[in-house]
């Protein structure tokens, strides 16, 4: 079909709107609330204002929002003329006019949607500023997550994410008039939802600083110059291909030995590889995998490392709880055994040790204040930064991450990883690296080839059936997101599906789209499959590729564990779950019952 945008001849699809065409050819609309792939047009922030002349009557021009109207058949669109910049100012005015405009903290200062529009728009002398603002107070409850209503614009994009990607639908916009903004659904507090699992996916599409990472860079900052604290410091498997989005660089670009270098210059004692966490965690969770399979255990299996889907299994399905790995997560195992065995080699107090863990995840917040992963009154994961807060960090000290020259890693413990720990990152990662070591063990040989494509991809569910020889076959399941996850579980508890293992991960595409990633403008998972790429090719390239041929692991075993599942490695290295599951009351019944008649 054709059409014209700014007498630029276009052709289009039918049932594609004027935003979407001009979005796919280059053609610049503000907008604030429509974002791709959300399926969300709401036209609500009305900044995408063109005008058009239909072909019916030609010389009439009306003022639409592209979001919302579709294309039609010898359109004529405009999207610069006098009017609808005139327009689209007034907009934008009156978003100001009840939003609060303390720029300087705000979390999104420097890369606000809200700013570039208004850039754009040319808004100047604004005399609608604040004229409305109504206070309201800043939710800092959640461990991991900030909410400020005040800076909401009421766009809708938490909600959809939470609703249509996660399937959660713990946000909604709540009050009425200028006081409208995001709210929890059930609850007043962030910490008080019953159906939050601190995602972040919502951080990821906000617009402006309404929902955010809690900041904790100062008490980094503060035992990184305390002489009495020695910091270690270990970044997760996806930072290091995640972190360049924030200094410009392409997506996806592998900054692993600038990243040490730019730990060692903030003042870290000892920089580490959370992958070396990782590939322990196979140990503990591959052989208890096959010790649940030859002894009757609870299957299938689910993985644990992703604390977004424990604390969904806890809220959602606390039923299943049996069926969740007992297995830490890497951040875990990597904090308990750096208090004790890398705390005793190194002769260091514990109680003098801080280990700051650099993730990709606002719900690792959360995981590291869980009162089972600690001891003696002392977490074993003293401090959570996400890849936002560490790059404030290094801002704030004036680093720049892409001048910097690689370092390696400076500790003889827990710093070889293999490419079974880096695959962490990706969906479908955790599954791979843990049959890359099952097999092993069960065979005697290697997978074919080492790697195991079957799990990879952006897929929300992929099946396959691993063949283990004289151990037989099993078979398996990988979801990413909690719509798809949700959509596993309802297999498996109704009896159609007879999986023995799962991966899931909260979030899509796995922790390299984690809620606490860079956030980039007006796009939402774009970088997913050049971080996936670098991923698998730091993977091939790695001396070892599979947990079980660690170096460090082995000498773990070998000086202090004994064995994988001994009963040190039982007391250190696994937990427990706690059913975290609330009734609902009417009223919030009643709002959720709203949201599934709104889909």
């Amino acid at each position: 079909m054709n059409a014209w945008i700014n007498n630029r001849p276009v052709t289009f699809e039918e049932g594609e709107t004027i935003l979407q065409v001009a979005k796919r050819l280059g053609i610049f609309i503000p907008t604030l609330c429509a974002l791709l792939p959300l399926d969300h047009t709401p036209g609500t922030c009305r900044m995408c204002i063109t005008e058009i002349e239909r072909k019916e009557t030609p010389g009439k021009r009306e003022l639409v929002t592209s979001c919302t109207t579709p294309m039609l058949e010898g359109m004529a669109v405009f999207t610069h003329t006098p009017e609808v910049r005139h327009r689209q100012r007034q907009q934008a005015a009156w978003i100001f006019s009840d939003h609060d405009q303390d720029c300087a903290s705000c979390v999104r200062h420097g890369n606000c949607e809200l700013q570039d529009v208004a850039l754009y728009v040319g808004l100047q002398n604004n005399s609608c500023n604040g004229r409305f603002i109504a206070k309201r107070p800043v939710d800092t409850s959640a461990h991991g997550l900030l909410r400020d209503v005040n800076k909401c614009i009421r766009c809708g994009r938490c909600v959809e994410v939470c609703r249509k990607v996660q399937g959660i639908s713990a946000l909604t916009l709540d009050d009425i008039g200028t006081k409208r903004g995001v709210g929890i659904v059930g609850a007043d507090r962030w910490i008080d939802s019953p159906g939050c699992v601190e995602c972040g996916q919502c951080t990821l599409v906000c617009p402006t600083g309404a929902l955010g990472e809690k900041d904790q860079c100062d008490t980094a900052i503060d035992w990184f110059d305390d002489p009495d604290i020695k910091t270690i410091v270990a970044f997760a498997p996806s930072a290091r291909v995640t972190i360049g989005d924030e200094f410009g660089l392409e997506p996806g670009k592998n900054t692993e030995g600038q990243l040490i270098t730019a730990i060692k210059m903030l003042g870290a004692d000892f920089v580490c590889d959370v992958n070396w966490g990782a590939d322990v965690t196979i140990m503990e969770e591959g052989n208890e995998f096959l010790s649940r399979l030859r002894t009757g255990g609870t299957l299938p299996m689910m993985t644990s490392c992703c604390p977004g889907w424990v604390t969904y299994v806890e809220k959602h399905h606390p039923e299943m709880m049996g069926n969740l790995s007992t297995t830490r997560s890497p951040q875990g195992i990597f904090g308990a055994l750096a208090k004790t065995w890398f705390a005793k080699t190194h002769n260091i107090d514990p109680k003098k040790l801080r280990f700051i863990s650099i993730m990709p995840c606002t719900a690792k917040k959360e995981e590291a204040a869980r009162p089972q992963l600690a001891r003696n009154g002392m977490p074993d994961t003293d401090l959570v930064i996400t890849i936002r807060e560490f790059a404030r960090i290094l801002r704030r000290y004036g680093i720049s991450l892409p001048t910097l020259e690689p370092s390696k890693y400076d500790s003889p413990f827990m710093a070889e990883n293999t490419g079974a720990g880096m695959i962490f990152g990706v969906t479908g990662g955790v599954m791979e690296a843990a049959l890359r070591t099952v097999h092993h063990v069960v065979t005697g040989k290697n997978l074919d080839g080492i790697e195991y494509l079957p799990v990879r991809g952006m897929e929300g569910i992929k099946e396959a059936t691993v063949d283990l020889g004289p151990g037989g076959s099993v078979k398996i399941a990988v979801a990413n997101g909690l719509r798809n996850a949700e959509e596993l579980i309802q297999r498996v508890k109704s009896g159609k599906a007879d999986y023995q293992f799962i991966e899931v991960m909260a979030c899509p595409g796995g922790c390299i789209d984690g809620g606490g990633t860079a956030r980039i403008k007006n796009s939402y998972l774009s970088h997913a499959a050049a971080r996936a790429k670098t991923v698998y090719q730091i993977d091939r390239a790695r001396v070892y590729r599979q947990s079980h041929a660690n170096p460090d692991v082995i000498r773990l075993y070998d000086e202090f564990l004994g064995k994988p599942n001994s009963e040190l490695a039982h007391h250190l290295l696994h937990t427990y779950f706690t059913d975290r599951a609330k009734a609902p009351d009417p009223e919030t019944i009643s709002q959720i019952w709203k949201l599934v008649k709104l889909g």
